[in-house]
Order: C-alpha cells, then sequence, then structure tokens
C-alpha cells in the first residue's frame, strides 16, 4: 500500500502552506470516511471539502488508500497526545518491583480517565468516532487497523493487562485478567459510542466541562473498588 505523502515546498512558507493543505484535508477525508465509510467517500468528495483541487490529494496521498492511511496515523498521532504521559507513567510503575497496590491502581485510573479525556474532547470528536466506529466494524481498509492498533491499541492493551496482572495476581495472558481489562476498560466506552442515548437519559446537552469530570469521578470510583476487590480475592 501506497505511504502518504509530505509537502514537498522548499521554501518555509510554502511548507507551511503545504502543512494547512494536507491538514484540510485529513480532516475532510476523517468526516467523510465516517460518514460513508472507505468505499463511500471519493477523492472528489474529500478534496472539495477541503476546499482545494482534486489534484492536490494526489500530489500529498498519491490515492484514496493513501489518504486512509494519513487519517489513521493522524488520529494515532492525537490521541498519543493525550495518552502518552500517562501510559509512560504506567510503565514506571510496572517496573518498579516495589510499587504498592495502591501506586498499581492509581495509574490504571489515570491511565483509564486519560482515555476518558480523549473521549470526551470538544470539537472534532464526532467525525472520530463515526471513523472508528467503521474502522471497528470491519470492511476498511486494513492499514487503519494495523496503524491503530500497532500505535496505540496494543501498547495500551499490554500496560492495562500488566497492571491487572499485578493488581489481581494473575498472569497477564491469563483468560480472566483480559477479559477483566476489556471489561473495566470499557466503563467510558458506552459514553462515547452510545453517546446521544445517554446524553438523552441524563437530560445532559453536552459531555463536558462539570458533566464530564462527574462521569470520570463515578467511574473512576466503581473502578477502583472492583480493582481492589479482585486484589484481595488474591490474598
Amino acid at each position: 500500500m501506497t505511504e502518504s505523502r509530505k509537502p514537498r515546498h522548499s521554501t518555509e512558507g510554502g511548507y507551511a502552506r503545504g502543512e494547512e493543505t494536507r491538514r484540510k484535508l485529513i480532516d475532510a477525508a476523517i468526516s467523510l470516511f465516517g460518514q460513508h465509510g472507505f468505499a463511500g467517500a471519493s477523492t472528489r468528495d474529500i478534496a472539495a471539502l477541503a476546499g482545494v483541487n482534486a489534484p492536490a490529494l494526489q500530489y500529498y496521498f498519491e490515492n484514496k488508500e493513501g489518504v486512509y492511511r494519513a487519517c489513521a496515523e493522524s488520529i494515532a498521532d492525537e490521541a498519543l497526545q493525550v495518552l502518552e504521559p500517562a501510559l509512560l507513567a504506567a510503565q514506571r510503575t510496572l517496573d518498579d518491583e516495589g510499587a504498592t497496590q495502591d501506586a498499581l491502581i492509581d495509574s490504571f485510573v489515570t491511565l483509564q480517565c486519560s482515555i476518558a479525556d480523549l473521549m470526551f474532547k470538544k470539537g472534532r470528536e464526532t467525525d472520530r468516532r463515526l471513523f472508528f466506529a467503521r474502522e471497528q466494524g470491519g470492511g476498511e481498509p486494513e492499514i487503519g487497523s494495523q496503524i491503530l492498533r500497532d500505535r496505540l491499541r496494543s501498547p495500551m492493551n499490554k500496560v492495562n493487562a500488566a497492571l491487572v496482572a499485578r493488581i489481581t495476581g494473575r498472569a497477564e495472558n491469563d483468560p480472566i485478567t483480559i477479559v477483566r481489562m476489556i471489561s473495566i476498560w470499557g466503563q467510558f466506552f458506552a459514553f462515547h459510542v452510545a453517546r446521544e442515548s445517554t446524553l438523552s437519559m441524563l437530560g445532559w446537552a453536552d459531555l463536558d466541562g462539570e458533566n464530564a469530570e462527574f462521569v470520570k469521578t463515578i467511574v473512576s470510583a466503581q473502578t477502583r473498588l472492583l480493582l481492589d476487590s479482585w486484589r484481595r480475592e488474591a490474598e
């Protein structure tokens, strides 16, 4: 599969304009891929939504697969900007053989809340949520799932499984560890995937500010209770 191209402008001003154009194309593509899927979004429509000429997309990305790959890379980059500090901190806790159970649980909750911050972030979340939903549903180019898996999901899952394993005294690859990690990690996803339904039930207009903090507080407390109960089972 063809890799996305970088702008080839040599001057500083031209490079900045090139990056702006490339960014517009990626944002437009994420929106249309989310709404219509890979097959339903044309390169012409992507260029039109970005407000650029159709040849510009070929210049930067060569083809539709190239721009799809760039979309996945961009989403991974944005996510890691939010998640990486907590991810690195959690790994440091895991590397500390003397880390207490409370420190391990704190690391898990902090990492979980960083995911919530990413999900509840205002702005372009709808387009990215739809892009994720289609990619997870299958039928989209495998390169997108590969990028998101290699750069984002696998590192997160590895650290989270290791934290649950250390807390509960089980192996990281134990099916019980994995199911527990997936289930406890998924508490925020209902607010992300079924956003409109949850907002309707709560009578909220949006999920930001005090509302987001309220959800994080409740879910974090549940997470601590579950992790602590599993810890006590192992004693």
